[in-house]
This record gives structure tokens, sequence and C-alpha cells, in this order.
């Protein structure tokens, strides 16, 4: 016998809300720096409006209806990525040295590669079911198909991305798919080899960009993206250049200490305070209580997500659940860790909480896949605990 006593998960629901809430305030204050002329709050809570009717929209279908139009959003993600790349300027204008962006009057500008990330999961969370499928008993040959599978599937996006270039969403996508490859039942005698040389390659990157950043110049790496390296490495040398981000995030963090800063001390100055610096206003406001709670609401969000991973019964939805939590740690992880110097600076914003209407709709879509998981997902009363 069924039982659904809840059918709609009010706990995320609830961490939703804190969300909002976090990023209004976050982003009003962040405006008092004087930066722009736009009221970037009102827009927050329009794409917040926007991400709700995502989010109930995604919920009609379920995840029979979805797993059919996996190649479908998949191909329409490559087409806008390649469209991007052959637009005239009058839509897709350069931006800092990247044509990521179309623009759309009295929208605003919209990012495809965000929707790449959730093309990605669906599509890679069905080649690992399909797999399972069809080859019941598994060995050394099996699991090396799936990972050219996955590997394919993710490397067409990639090589595209990259060509804006947009190096933060490939390393998203990089991290959705190291998240999938570890719960795909992959043995690590094919696993541990590709962590090792991805290390290799992280060490000898490093090596050329601190010794021979020469070579990496003759292959297509631009001197504004070695220059994040260098002021992450010694951000105080390249206070004035490069690194004045990432100097006056860790000086705003610094500043909040414990519960924060007092406004009539007031505020350190944050270019794009509003989107990828978000985390720092809030170090600096709430200091670390306030840093601290946000954290710990994304480890509530990523504990109820996994949570419903085990216990679905249907393995396409259990691995939409792992690519979100992959998709949303990685977030998490990249950008509070770049606005205190433990990571380079990328460009990742911070989910639900930093202003953008491209990684709101995103992230909706991405939540509004949990919601629909939930929604559906039935008990039965002999079920083991």
């Amino acid at each position: 016998m069924e039982k659904n006593e809840h059918p709609f998960d009010f706990s995320l629901v609830f961490i939703l809300f804190l969300f909002s809430i976090i990023s209004f305030i976050s982003i009003n204050t962040a405006q008092d720096f004087g930066q722009y002329n736009e009221n970037f709050l009102v827009k927050q809570i329009a794409w917040y409006i926007v991400g709700c009717g995502i989010i109930l929209a995604v919920m009609y279908f379920d995840m029979e209806q979805i797993e059919r139009i996996h190649w479908f959003a998949y191909g329409f993600a490559m087409l806008l990525l390649i469209f991007l790349i052959i637009a005239p300027e009058s839509i897709a204008r350069p931006i800092n040295g990247a044509k990521s962006w179309f623009q759309i009057p009295k929208i605003g500008s919209l990012q495809p590669s965000e929707l790449s990330k959730i093309a990605l999961i669906l599509t890679l969370s069905h080649i690992i079911a399909k797999h399972h499928l069809k080859y019941v008993f598994r060995d050394l040959k099996t699991d090396i198909i799936l990972l050219t599978k996955m590997g394919m599937a993710t490397l067409a996006l990639i090589a595209i991305i990259m060509q804006q270039p947009d190096l933060g969403t490939s390393l998203v996508l990089l991290a959705i798919f190291a998240g999938l490859m570890l719960v795909s039942g992959i043995s690590w005698k094919v696993i541990l080899p590709i962590f090792l040389l991805a290390g290799s390659i992280g060490g000898l990157l490093i090596y050329l960009i601190v010794f021979q950043p020469d070579l990496l110049n003759m292959i297509g790496v631009r001197q504004y993206q070695l220059g994040r390296i260098y002021s992450w490495l010694n951000p105080e040398e390249f206070k004035e250049g490069d690194g004045y981000h990432l100097y006056q995030s860790m000086l705003a963090i610094g500043s909040g200490l414990i519960t924060g800063k007092e406004a009539s001390l007031g505020n350190v100055h944050l270019p794009e305070g509003h989107t990828d610096f978000i985390f720092s206003v809030i170090g600096e406001k709430y200091g670390f209580a306030g840093a601290s709670f946000v954290i710990s609401l994304y480890f509530l969000l990523i504990y109820r997500i996994i949570s419903l991973s085990l216990d679905v019964k249907d393995p396409f939805t259990s691995y939409i659940c792992t690519g979100v939590v992959s998709m949303i740690a990685f977030h998490v992880f990249q950008n509070a860790g770049m606005t205190i110097g433990l990571l380079p600076i990328t460009g990742i914003p911070l989910p639900f909480i930093s202003y953008g209407g491209s990684s709101m709709i995103s992230n909706m879509l991405a939540i509004g896949l949990i919601f629909s998981i939930s929604f559906r997902n039935k008990k039965y009363m002999f079920d083991r605990e």
C-alpha cells in the first residue's frame, strides 16, 4: 500500500525561501557601493518570481517524460552555444574578452552555457541508466564503454564553451561529470588513473603558469587568465591590478570579524559585489556567523537532495539528484573559496544568492527537477525505513 502523506516538499520550499531573503538583503547591501545605476534588488525579485514559475512548470512533467526529451535539451543547448559563437556582436557583444552572452532588449543578457549544465545532468543520467540496463554483467570493457560515452557528451559541450572562452562553466561541467562518474558503478581501476592524470595535468599547468607562461600563450591561454592565477598566488603584490577584486574581497571578509562590521565604519569597495562577490558582502556585513549560516544552509539543501537520491527507486532520478548536488556543491565551494583566496577567481556565482537571470534560470531548473522527483516519490507501507 502506498503512503505519501506529504507529497510537496515543504523543507525545500523553506530552504529556498531563506535563500531568497538572504539574496535580497545581500544585493540591497551591495548596491550601497554605487557602482551601477540599476536597481538589482527589483530585478532579482523578478527573477525569483520567474524561477518559481519554472519550478512549477518542471513539476508538471514526470521523470519518464523528462527522460524522453533529454537529447532535445542537450541538442538545444548545443545549438545555442554554436549560434552564440557565430552571432553578430549586435546581439552577442564580447564582455571582458569573452563572448558568452546574448543581449536581449528590455530583459538583459542571457548566458546559454548555464542551460548546458542542466542538459548535461539529464544526458549523463540517461546514459548511465540505459548502460546498466543493457550491460547487466559489468566488467572492465563495459566500464570503459560507459566512460567513453559520458566523456564524449561532456567534452563536446566543453569544446564549444571554451571557444567563448568560459573556463568557469567548463569546470562546473567537469564537476558534474566527476560526480556522476563516481556513482556510476565504474570500477576504481578505471577511475583512479583518471584522477591521477587530472592531478598530473593540474600540477603541470601550475608549473607552466609560474615558470613557463610563454608556452601557455602559444596555445591560446590569454594574459588576463594568467593574471588571475598570479594575483591568486600573491594578491598583495597585484592588489592594484589583477588582484584588486581578490584583495578587496579578503579585506571585506576580514573586516567582518565574528558578527559583522558596524555600518558606521563604512564598507569596503567591492566591484561585482552583487554577483560573483556576494559572499564577500555577507562576510563583511554579518561576519563569520553570517557566512557560516549561509554555508550551513547549503549543507542542508545538499543533505536533503542526497537523502532523496537514496530514497528513490528509479536509477535515472537518483543520478539526476547526484548531478544537481555536484553542480551546487562545486558552485558553492568555488565561489566561497575564491572570495577568501583559497581558489583562483573564475566568475562562478553563488547559487540562489548572486544576482543573475541566467544562473537563476539554471538553478531553478535544477531545483525544479528535485521538486518533481520529491513530489512523485512514493513510499510503501512495508518499505524498510
